[in-house]
């Protein structure tokens, strides 16, 4: 289902656009740019997020990945 999204622009930008009504899909065009804006506001949000929960993920002491690897390499 599909909805109905207005807005208005002043009579010039009118008159420029009728200009090109038969060369431009403006319906088109627009539904793209809020499509690709939505896209990367969501994703902004989606770092926004993740780089929170890193911030608040606690992180391991110095030394612990070269400890881990030296247990494997000698439990082998």
């Amino acid at each position: 289902m599909s909805k109905v999204v207005s807005f208005k622009v002043s009579n010039d930008v009118k008159a420029r656009m009728d200009k090109f009504r038969g060369k431009v899909n403006w319906s088109k065009l627009l539904r793209d740019f809020v499509i690709e804006k939505l896209k990367e506001l969501e994703a902004k949000e989606n770092l926004y997020e993740t780089l929170k929960i890193l911030d608040e993920t606690k992180s391991v002491e110095k030394g612990f990945s070269a400890r881990s690897v030296r247990e494997d390499r000698d439990s082998g």
